[in-house]
């Protein structure tokens, strides 16, 4: 935050209000907090007098409201502010390192739309030595500085590489530095927007730079602000809502009780979300209830109604989107990010749920949405009496990528109490399932859910002044307790009502009450201690996550000015729970778990580990815990060490199948009942909210991986003229024997470049397998080839005898007579497989056939006719049932040359016809050409003769 915006913030605060103080650092998000760090004291008051630090510290201006720490030796080191009067302000105890962490990344991005690229300038800078553009995040290019710093750590060795969280690519700067900076090229991308910045380990005067996790996706587009255009907002008064992204929580959209504002970069830049004017009223305009975030734009729901701006309009969404008009009481999008996941039936997962007090809707892109259930329906679903009142009570999604959550209000006189059910909705098995949940409340009381990011369905619920917690699937309820108060917030906090709960993915919880005082406990914990006073109580906050996935707050004030600025949870957190001596009961928590998604297809097994290390004595272990259809077998081992008064535990768990879907009855129905999402979590039996993380949680998924495809080895679409072109099939070479030859398109896109080979050369496919991420192996199982045009003049040079066969093996002939109804395509597959190597399955015949399975080690070779030359597209497909989920397929084209075509009877029969005219003419025509001259020969002399002897 620059000086300007610390005083207009200060400005603000100190107007009116309670007098807090806090701390500052140069590094984004506290990244370095150290001995080498200036750490910048604010208090905000009329009170103050000077400041409290302990000797190892030393302050520039003891007596300044504003002023910079230095501690000279780690520790943690009490700091507080001496005021006038009988009052005492609160004091922190801040955790101060020894690291060798200086310095820091920096990076800008240049996209270019035109080839869907981002250009990620990087340099090295220290905060304690850097620009102010710099320290601002708003540089354009490194500062003097920082260009020296960045070229003697090159010189040293040091190079940044971009690792990507979810996709674990990685992308390498060019080797040439320009300006002191390293330019690394990366594709845009919706699906891997969390990426790090790594360098090499190069110290520079004992110094290293640190590792920076930052959020960069496709370029997001913000909703520009139209002169004339009126402001939309909530009722005067009111606190502050906001809706985000969930996999982009730098796109954000605050509602204020006079204006709107929206980011795309955590608030460094923002806008103004105004509407049309004659299209809402005055009290309208600003009467906004609640707000969503999506791709079709910012949705809006004001008395009843749901209102949608997008880039191009502001309108009013109803009957004509298939959503009522009116009655609309609540809108909820997904709050985690879960970018992979499994879909069992063709479809789209949802991204909002609209809801009145009788109807639940599911929102998509494209503004699509579709009523799922009425409380009429869910009546007879959970066996209710129809007399009773059942209303929906709110609606969220929980932790499951593909379940939605719905509270139920249920009473039967309604007057003073009702109970709250839970039910969950799967959107991929489209069925309900009630839970063993049930609250009791007053009838005017409303709760607000929030899922906790793990495996369970675990959540916390929310009224005014209390956090009610439902742990290990629905075994362990009850209210958050507190020191005092019985777990009710508003009495430790001046009467105030909760706000908001910020949840995070490392456990974290944070209750936010509207004057600004805030608790703090972890997911599983069952009390909350109150933290230090951040903001004064007046003015109107809210927490988000930065595009460094970091905590921070966003302030609203009167005059329109947005203002952000980070918060340091973790050391505040550390600084509350100080003099609690509270510990943590194990000293590490480590396992193998590198994603957040994993695929098992057949034949495959997933084993992990994780290790905890913990006191002698303590009896600790590791829970392991999953949610999901009941689909895989676990294998578990456990090892224990013990030495020097510490206990090491580690757990390997195995998933594995080991169905055979060879020869069963119904192949697809048993593959179905065999695929499925499952949530896997692994969690110290206990812990406390002084612990780093709480727990690990992976998705696994048993089915089809839609990135993996196969392809036969040797054939590209780059060693050919790349053109489409025609070519015909003779009617005799084909399988059903048509009545005319066949004219064939050849796709050069879809086919690739063909093989070309000699017709005496036999052809062995190799089938490998790829994924997104290249090649995988070399596919060993059976497959089969055929021509997809439908020729059947190709053969194969293994019988079915030297296969080795005990009975007929099957073949194209006998399962496209076997299966006439379907296509030739789908006649013969991994569903209907028997193989030929037992007496049991099949029966005798003629094993001298051509044996028409192959694969890599069988040798079998598709061979060419020899008395024509052709053109053969083939498709080949795994045959194996015990091999993938995944109906894998693939192209190749091969051509054939070397042989003269032989010609048909009826040409030669008139060429030698033509020939034999030929023949007969010349003999013609010689007999009368020599007649001419043996005619002038004989009669012409005597003639000469005669008129010689007249003459004389």
């Amino acid at each position: 935050m620059s000086a300007q915006g610390v005083a207009v913030l200060l400005s603000w605060l100190s107007c009116c209000g309670s007098a807090v103080w806090r701390y500052s650092t140069n590094s984004p998000n506290y990244h370095i907090f150290s001995t080498r760090s200036t750490i910048k004291l604010e208090y905000e008051g009329t009170l103050f007098s000077e400041w409290s630090v302990p000797g190892t510290c030393s302050v520039k201006n003891k007596r300044s409201p504003q002023t910079e720490l230095r501690c000279s030796s780690p520790g943690v080191h009490t700091v507080r502010p001496i005021v006038t009067g009988p009052d005492s302000e609160e004091e922190r105890n801040l955790p101060v390192d020894s690291s060798h962490i200086c310095f820091l990344w920096y990076f800008k991005i240049i996209s270019f739309y035109h080839n869907l690229t981002q250009v990620v300038v990087i340099w090295i800078y220290d905060p304690e030595n850097a620009d102010p553009s710099e320290l601002l995040w708003n540089a354009n290019e490194p500062s003097l500085n920082s260009i020296i710093l960045t070229k003697q750590l090159a010189t040293l060795g040091q190079k940044p590489t971009i690792y990507t969280t979810l996709r674990k690519r990685i992308y390498l700067p060019h080797d040439k530095m320009e300006n002191g900076t390293w330019h690394v090229l990366i594709p845009m991308t919706y699906d891997d927007a969390l990426k790090e910045i790594k360098g090499n380990q190069v110290a520079f005067q004992d110094c290293f730079i640190a590792d920076f996790i930052f959020l960069l996706t496709f370029p997001l587009l913000t909703i520009p602000e139209i002169p004339g255009y009126l402001p939309i907002s909530s009722p005067h008064g009111s606190q502050l809502m906001a809706a985000w992204a969930a996999c982009v929580p730098s796109s954000v959209v605050v509602v204020a009780d006079m204006e709107t504002f929206q980011t795309n970069d955590s608030f460094r830049t923002w806008t103004r979300i105004r509407v049309p004017p004659n299209i809402l009223t005055e009290d309208e305009r600003h009467s906004v209830s609640d707000v969503s975030l999506s791709r079709d734009g910012i949705f809006f729901l004001i008395n009843g109604i749901l209102y949608l701006k997008s880039f191009t309009e502001f309108k009013r969404l109803g009957i004509s989107e298939n959503l009522p008009d009116s009655g609309i009481i609540g809108i909820t999008t997904r709050k985690w990010c879960w970018v992979k996941y499994l879909l069992k039936v063709k479809g789209r997962r949802s991204s909002m749920a609209i809801w009145t007090k009788n109807e639940v809707y599911l929102g998509y892109i494209f503004l699509k949405f579709v009523k799922i259930i009425t409380t009429e329906k869910l009546k007879n679903l959970l066996n209710i009496s129809s007399a009773a009142t059942l209303t929906i009570h709110n609606v969220e999604y929980p932790g499951h990528p593909l379940e939605l959550a719905l509270f139920l209000n249920y009473c039967d006189t309604c007057n003073v109490n009702k109970t709250i059910y839970l039910v969950i909705y799967n959107e991929d098995t489209k069925q309900w399932m009630s839970q063993d949940f049930a609250l009791d409340v007053s009838i005017d009381s409303f709760l607000t859910p929030h899922f906790i990011y793990g495996a369970l369905p675990d959540f916390i619920l929310q009224d005014k002044h209390r956090i009610y917690y439902c742990y290990h699937n629905f075994t362990e309820t009850g209210v958050v307790q507190t020191p005092t108060e019985f777990g009710n917030l508003s009495r430790l906090s001046h009467n105030s009502s909760i706000h908001a709960i910020f949840m995070d993915y490392f456990g974290n919880i944070v209750v936010k009450m509207e004057n600004n005082i805030m608790f703090y406990f972890k997911i599983n914990i069952r009390d909350a201690i109150k933290l230090h006073s951040w903001t004064n109580s007046i003015t109107k906050s809210f927490f988000l996550l930065s595009s460094s996935a970091q905590i921070y707050f966003i302030y609203v004030f009167e005059n329109g000015t947005v203002q952000p600025r980070e918060y340091p949870l973790k050391l505040e957190s550390q600084s509350a729970n100080f003099n609690t001596k509270e510990k943590c009961p194990y000293m590490a928590f480590h396992n193998n778990i590198f994603h957040v998604f994993y695929f098992l297809d057949k034949g495959q097994n997933l084993s992990i580990w994780a290790q905890i290390v913990y006191p002698e004595n303590v009896g600790l272990y590791i829970v392991v815990e999953s949610y999901g259809p009941n689909i895989l077998q676990e294998k578990e081992q456990v090892h224990y060490e013990i030495a020097l008064g510490y206990c090491t535990k580690t757990v390997t768990v195995t998933f594995f199948q080991n169905t055979n879907y060879e020869a069963v009855d119904d192949y697809f129905k048993l593959q179905d009942q065999n695929t499925g999402l499952l949530l896997v979590q692994l969690r110290p039996s206990e812990y406390s909210k002084t612990c780093p993380i709480a727990q690990k949680v992976f998705q696994l998924a048993v089915g089809c991986d839609s990135t993996k495809f196969i392809a036969v080895k040797g054939f590209n679409k780059k060693d050919c003229l790349q053109h489409d072109f025609f070519y015909v099939i003779e009617k005799s070479y084909l399988r059903n024997q048509p009545s005319k030859n066949l004219r064939v398109k050849y796709n050069w896109k879809k086919y690739g470049c063909p093989l070309r080979l000699d017709f005496g050369e036999k052809f062995h496919p190799l089938v490998q397998l790829y994924n997104d991420n290249g090649y995988v192996e070399d596919v060993e199982v059976n497959f089969i080839v055929w021509e997809i045009h439908g020729r059947n003049d190709y053969s194969f040079n293994n019988t079915m005898k030297k296969s080795g066969c005990l009975n007929e093996a099957q073949t194209w002939k006998s399962m496209t007579k076997l299966n006439q109804h379907l296509p030739l395509e789908e006649a013969w597959g991994p569903e209907n497989y028997k193989h030929c190597f037992s007496y049991a399955i099949g029966k005798p015949g003629d094993l001298n056939q051509p044996y028409e399975i192959i694969n890599k080690s069988n040798y079998n070779h598709l061979i060419w006719p020899e008395d024509h030359s052709g053109m053969y597209v083939f498709r080949v497909k795994i045959l194996d049932p015990n091999y993938s989920f995944c109906n894998l397929t693939a192209i190749f084209a091969i051509e054939t040359f070397g042989m003269i075509p032989s010609p048909s009877g009826y040409l030669v029969a008139a060429f030698l016809f033509v020939l034999m005219l030929l023949f007969f003419s010349i003999l013609v025509l010689s007999y009368f050409h020599y007649m001419r001259i043996y005619k002038q020969y004989l009669y012409e002399p005597i003639n000469r003769y005669d008129r010689k002897q007249k003459n004389n």
